[in-house]
């Protein structure tokens, strides 16, 4: 009976790590807006309806700290800001296609008898 709450728990905490990585409203949608190629700070406001300037500000230093995007800086006048989705930040594809054909099975399903 040990083994399975083991194998349980050993199966439960990478999960929660993930969910922790990209929880809340916001981190899912900045990851998919860079996903379809590098963006500006302005840019990422308007494909992320919704957020606000300050809010976008933290997501992206979140995602950044946590090497998911990449922040460069490049020296024109004015300096321009983009960016982009890292290596790393790209391993996550396959889990939001997968979350999004799910969710369009969810949406079909729940809406199926309304």
């Amino acid at each position: 009976m040990k083994k399975n709450k083991h194998e349980c728990v050993e199966y439960i905490r990478p999960v929660r790590d993930v969910l922790d990585l990209i929880n809340g409203k916001w981190k899912l949608p900045i990851l998919i807006a860079l996903s379809f190629g590098n963006k500006r700070f302005k840019e990422l406001e308007r494909d992320v309806e919704g957020i606000t300037p300050k809010m976008l500000s933290k997501e992206l230093r979140d995602l950044e700290m946590n090497k998911l995007v990449i922040r460069s800086v490049y020296d024109t006048v004015p300096v321009t800001v983009e960016y982009s989705l890292s290596e790393y930040g790209k391993t996550l594809d396959n889990v939001i296609i997968a979350l999004r054909q799910w969710g369009k099975k969810h949406r079909a399903k729940i809406f199926e008898n309304a």
